[in-house]
Formats: C-alpha cells, structure tokens, sequence
C-alpha cells in the first residue's frame, strides 16, 4: 500500500514518534499538538497539506478524553472565544491558501515567546478576564489558525488568568475541538482536505490513543504548580521552535 501525501517509510516512522509524543503532550496539557507535529513535519515534508489530518487528529482525541474532562470545560469561556475565532477564520484560511504560513508564524511565535517569558517571571493577572477578552482571544486565535497555531495565543491567554489546571487543560481541549470544527469545511473548500487526509487520521488514531493515555494519566499525578511551569515552558518551546522554521523557510 502506498503511504499518504508521497511520505517514504522513513519519514513515516518519524512521524508515527512525533505523533506520540505530541499526543503525550496533548494529554497531559491540552494543547500543544498541531503546533509539535507541524513543527516537526517541516523538517522532511511540505506541512502545508498535512494541517488538515493534524486538525483531524485533534478532534479524535477528543473523543478519548471527553469523558474526563467534561466536568471541567469552562463553556462561557469556549463560546465566547469560538465566537471570536468564526468571524475571521474564512479570512485567515484565504491568506494562508494565498500567501503561505511563515509570516503568520513569525510574528505569532514572537508574540507567545514574548508573553511567555512574561508569564516566567512569576507575573499572572490578578483576576479572570470576561468574555469580551475572550472574544477578543477567540479572533487573534483564529487569525493564526489557518497557520495550524491556533492554540498558542489562548493558551499564553489562560494561563495568565487564575484558573484551576483541570479547568484549563479542560476548556483548551474544548476550545482546540471546536476551532478544528470550523476550520476543517474552510481547508476542504480550498482543496486541502482529501481522501489522504481521512487515510493519514486513520493511520494515526491508535498512537493517538497511546499518547493521550499516557499523558492523561501523567496529569493525574501532577501539582497545579508544576502543570502551570510545565505549560509556560511548552509555550516557550513552541515558540522558539516557530521562529526558527520561519527564519529558515
């Protein structure tokens, strides 16, 4: 059987770890996973048509860890930052079908790696932040999301804010669904999702299931403190890992 999107054996295997890995984050953050995995894709492949099977996979994750998690999803929180992500998302996903993902990337990796050293030193908004800060959250979310960061910015977002771990990893999970819901029709309309994207999802479920497993159970045992550093760190990892494939493409 040939392999999706022309990916060699090698490059396959290589995939099939990050998607591990990045499942294991997922599971033990919420977040995190569409930006590991098209990350690391850029080193071997054109990442561009494989967002849509990263968005996929993110919403079979869900399905995992629904049960878990639903007694926590902060809903005011997600509506109103989805409500924000839907006004702009056509826009986003025509910039990024025209003009390429590298700039998006580069000023949003600036933006998280400079919050995220903010958020290091120990400052944290004092209080929540109401839903027009959320709706506000929602937009910035969905204007990088044709890039497949979507995440990034909402997380720097909550994790400023008082809010319990299992609330947060919650509400991103949530919130990460429903962006990949509204995303996936706009990258099928300018042609990107195909039968190798259902092929690719496939393929990937049971690592999926594998890795969230794992992260879940690893979030289970650990303090809101060292969660909190945990995410914070990822943020800056992510980051930096974004303007350097920007710098490079």
């Amino acid at each position: 059987m040939s392999l999706p999107f022309d990916l060699t054996p090698g490059v396959t295997a290589a995939l099939a770890l990050a998607l591990i890995g990045a499942a294991f984050v997922r599971g033990y953050s919420g977040f995190g996973f569409s930006a590991i995995v098209i990350t690391f894709a850029a080193i071997f492949t054109n990442p561009l048509p494989l967002i849509p099977v990263v968005f996929a996979c993110e919403m079979l994750m869900t399905i995992f860890q629904a049960r878990g998690i639903r007694p926590d999803i902060d809903w005011r929180r997600v509506g109103a930052m989805l409500a924000g992500a839907a006004i702009v998302l056509p826009l986003s996903v025509g910039i990024i079908l025209s003009v390429g993902e590298d700039m998006v990337r580069l000023i949003v990796s600036t933006l998280v790696l400079i919050m995220s050293l903010v958020l290091l030193s120990g400052w944290t908004l004092q209080r929540a932040i109401h839903a027009p800060g959320h709706l506000g959250v929602g937009i910035i979310s969905g204007v990088c999301n044709g890039a497949g960061v979507g995440g990034a910015p909402v997380a720097v977002f909550m994790a400023a804010q008082p809010m319990p771990p299992a609330v947060f990893r919650a509400t991103m999970i949530a919130f990460l669904t429903g962006l990949d819901l509204i995303t996936l029709p706009l990258l099928w309309v300018g042609g990107l999702v195909t039968w190798e994207t259902a092929i690719g999802a496939a393929l990937a479920f049971p690592l999926l299931g594998l890795g969230v497993w794992l992260g879940g159970r690893q979030f289970l045992s650990t303090p809101p403190a060292a969660f909190r550093r945990f995410a914070v760190f990822l943020l800056l990892i992510l980051s930096g890992a974004g303007l350097i494939r920007a710098a490079f493409a």
